[in-house]
């Protein structure tokens, strides 16, 4: 049992609790931290930007499961993370911010990286933000995080240590606590769902992100009981792509409201029925509804459940599914035929509001593997692609909905590729959002990822733009510069190419998914 600063003993700390990965920037106060990391055999990512670094750490969470963990210094370290804090709290992604701060800010002012309060203005994009002021405090704390994430909806916390604290010496951390579980399905619940189900004709089950780990029990209960279904864009892949009464990730689509309307029974699981999934201010039922979530907040929302049940979604499933096993599949009074007609519509739809990218989609589609994990940015490329893209699995393909940030797409890639190695990954971005942290390249150049990125480059805001238009405004501010994309990617040590036909944008993705480093691809329209 050996003393070491505390900084160091953190790093300990977090490699018995499972960590293998923390993204950061090193700084003269955050220094402490790093004493420990190589000697407790953590890598380390240098992102260069705290933004690119909560990013990567958010999408190494989502492609694991497991916290990502990032390290920050005081005041723009962490001010400058505090977007994809934002962004996971949004997301419900468990993410970890460990800073350095200032030991006094009342009495002093004009120090280096202060804030009026930091921990302050942290709090207001995580689920908790705390300072620990011994090391005690300090190992609580960080085991709380780690607690909650897997017992409670999963959110990024922040927790701050003053810099004198981090460079004192200190105990190691107490022993890891017992792994704690989220609460469980009741009888009740699960009674009230086979009691909805059974005196249903047309059951219509939501599925949103929340439930991507109950995929396989989602599959067996939909067959089961004839059921159609509608999954949010987070939620894409738990119903089975093949599945002939799966209406896909086109709740946005108006006409939705009046299928959802014709239901009989409605059980939504693991969703908010956020204004992101829905883009109008209610459901559409005019059945009961069933909610199932971990989260109360979501359960008391404003969207009339009858019926609410507090639980894990996968765990849910599971058991709603055990307790289908051996009795006859139901026929409902839903049709393979409504729902593709349904589908084929939206999707002309869709192909009509933003030209050109379905075609690009099927191609994509037709050539990655089914294991391909997916990352991309606020660009019509991928509002198009989250509604005619059917995914093979769940928990594949991630976005940053809700908060909505741009430049989200490359630094979450990096992430996921580094907590995937040898799997196939793949950032795409639009032409202005890849510039927000398009210095990444370097990080991704530097370890030398086999990364995809898919460049949709229309030379505008072309969703603003379009947006003025509609609203009847003349579009201003929507064209920038850009710059020789292919010429910049270059002089960061990276591939880059420019395919003219679908057939050339397949084989440039095969060959960027077996190079020695990443390979900027760019799309047009």
């Amino acid at each position: 049992m050996t003393d070491r600063p505390l900084g160091a003993q953190i790093s300990h700390m977090l490699k018995s609790r499972g960590v293998d990965t923390i993204f950061g920037i090193p700084g003269v106060h955050n220094v402490e931290l790093y004493r420990g990391i190589e000697e407790a055999g953590i890598t380390h990512v240098l992102a260069r930007h705290e933004q690119g670094a909560g990013f990567m750490a958010d999408g190494y969470a989502r492609a694991t499961g497991k916290p990502g963990v990032a390290y920050v210094i005081t005041g723009p370290g962490l001010t400058n993370i505090m977007t994809p804090m934002g962004q996971a709290y949004s997301d419900s992604v468990p993410m970890l911010v460990i800073s350095s701060c200032l030991a006094e800010t009342a009495a002093r002012r004009g120090q280096l990286h202060q804030m009026r309060d930091q921990r302050a203005a942290a709090a207001t994009v995580c689920d908790w933000s705390e300072e620990a002021r011994d090391p005690s405090a300090a190992y609580d704390l960080i085991d709380r995080a780690l607690a909650e994430f897997t017992a409670a909806r999963p959110r990024p916390k922040h927790l701050q240590l003053p810099i004198p604290l981090l460079e004192a010496p200190a105990p190691p951390a107490p022993p890891a606590m017992a792994a704690t579980r989220t609460p469980g399905v009741t009888p009740t619940g699960l009674a009230r769902a086979r009691d909805v189900l059974d005196h249903a004709r047309r059951p219509l089950f939501i599925l949103g992100g929340g439930a991507r780990g109950g995929a396989d029990s989602a599959r067996a209960v939909l067959r089961s009981q004839g059921a159609a279904s509608f999954c949010t864009q987070a939620g894409r892949g738990i119903a089975a792509a093949d599945d002939p009464l799966n209406f896909g990730a086109t709740l946005a689509r108006p006409e939705s409201a009046a299928v959802i309307a014709s239901a009989d029974a409605v059980i939504a699981i693991g969703t908010e029925l956020a204004e992101v999934d829905l883009w109008r201010e209610n459901l559409g039922h005019d059945a009961p509804m069933l909610r199932v979530d971990l989260d109360p907040e979501s359960l008391s929302d404003g969207q009339r459940a009858d019926w609410h049940v507090a639980c894990d979604a996968a765990d849910f499933l599971a058991a709603l599914a055990e307790a289908q096993e051996g009795r006859e599949p139901r026929q409902s009074d839903w049709t393979a035929e409504e729902v593709a007609a349904a589908r084929a519509r939206w999707r002309a739809e869709a192909d009509a509001e933003r030209p050109g990218i379905v075609p690009l989609c099927d191609a994509l589609r037709a050539v990655l593997p089914q294991d391909a994990m997916i990352y991309s940015d606020m660009t019509q490329f991928a509002y198009v692609a989250q509604e005619v893209w059917d995914m093979p699995r769940p928990g594949h393909w991630h976005h940053p909905f809700g908060f909505g940030t741009l430049g989200y797409a490359l630094p979450a890639a990096i992430g996921g590729a580094v907590a995937r190695p040898k799997l196939p990954t793949l950032a795409i971005a639009g032409d202005y959002g890849f510039q927000y942290t398009l210095q990444e390249l370097g990080t991704a150049v530097e370890l030398g990822l086999p990364l995809p990125i898919l460049l949709w480059d229309n030379g505008r805001l072309k969703e603003i733009e379009d947006s003025m238009t509609a609203s009847q405004i003349a579009p201003n501010a929507v064209v920038a510069r850009n710059p020789d994309f292919l010429a910049l990617a270059r002089a960061y040590g990276a591939h880059a190419c420019a395919p003219e036909t679908p057939a050339d944008l397949q084989q440039a993705v095969l060959e960027a998914l077996a190079a020695d480093r990443p390979t900027l691809i760019r799309m047009t329209s």
